[in-house]
């Protein structure tokens, strides 16, 4: 496989041994691994950092191996961030997976695929592997289009990451002019985003990168290509972000037939897609996060 793929790691060698062993079968060429360092108030979490990096040396096929890791605790925001911006100086697409996603085979040659087909066209900005719908939701192509954009899995371009900005620090103007209200006409989703925006944008509150890209995506009017079924499971039930499972986790992959691709005639948001994504996956269930959406309303003054 000619396609770069990046492996962010951390402190789960249990975990990132499973998604090594699925890159170990469709052998890249070439291999950027990108590590945090250990939290010293955390015991032994220097040692389970060096159990994990030591997997990168089993590496056994023809690959260039190139390493990123820092000696501090850079955290999930600086770390992934700053790692990525450190690939896509040297290269032009990469495959990015994380220490708990779990690719099927098929996922590589999906990326690849798609990687190539819109290598120059600047309304997608990124690959997915993932289908959290499931059986909820048919694709009838190989592949749509979403304006979600999920990393559990993904692929990108040299061209779409350097307008990334993980400080989101236009936010506050953006939400001034309610911009989000001219790109989503169902109020909760103008709630939902403006309260994880808000909380990105205070970074005390939230240490994390994938929203950045969300919003990245969404104001550069990017696009997302969703597969039409699952390609990677994410096993990080607990973890350094995740202390019980949720209703993304654990889901099954699939294999895609991309010796029949079948692509979208048109490249325009799956709305219909969109819609079901947030009422089955994204809106908030709980009192506290309605409560917080009815402050908001007052807040903007929404009707």
């Amino acid at each position: 496989m000619n396609t770069p793929v990046v492996f962010i790691i951390f402190n789960r060698p249990d975990t990132t041994e499973k998604v090594f062993e699925v890159i170990r079968q469709a052998q890249p060429s070439k291999l950027f691994v990108i590590a945090d360092g250990s939290r010293h108030e955390k015991e032994g979490e220097a040692e389970k950092c060096s159990q994990t990096r030591a997997i990168i040396n089993r590496v056994d096929w023809h690959c260039e191996v190139i390493t990123n890791f820092s000696e501090n605790n850079l955290g999930c925001r600086k770390r992934i961030s700053s790692g990525l911006d450190w690939v896509f100086s040297q290269v032009e697409e990469a495959i990015i997976l994380e220490d708990d996603c779990v690719p099927h085979p098929s996922f590589f040659k999906y990326c690849e695929k798609l990687l190539e087909k819109y290598r120059h066209d600047e309304r997608i900005m990124m690959i997915s592997g993932n289908n959290f719908l499931l059986d909820q939701f048919d694709i009838s192509e190989t592949y749509t289009f979403s304006r979600y954009t999920a990393t559990w899995g993904w692929a990108t371009w040299r061209r779409a990451w350097k307008t990334y900005d993980v400080d989101i620090k236009h936010w506050e103007k953006l939400k001034a002019q309610k911009f989000l209200s001219s790109l989503f006409s169902q109020d909760y989703v103008v709630f939902w985003l403006t309260s994880c925006f808000d909380q990105i944008r205070n970074y005390t509150k939230v240490d994390t990168w994938d929203y950045q890209w969300f919003y990245t995506c969404l104001f550069n009017n990017g696009l997302c290509i969703v597969p039409k079924l699952n390609l990677v499971t994410n096993i990080g039930v607990n973890g350094t972000h995740a202390i019980k499972a949720s209703s993304f986790h654990l889901l099954p992959s699939h294999n895609l037939d991309m010796n029949n691709i079948q692509h979208p005639d048109l490249v325009i948001p799956n709305f219909t897609y969109d819609d079901l994504l947030f009422d089955k996956k994204l809106k908030p269930k709980n009192l506290a996060s309605m409560i917080k959406f009815k402050l908001l309303k007052i807040k903007y003054m929404i009707p």
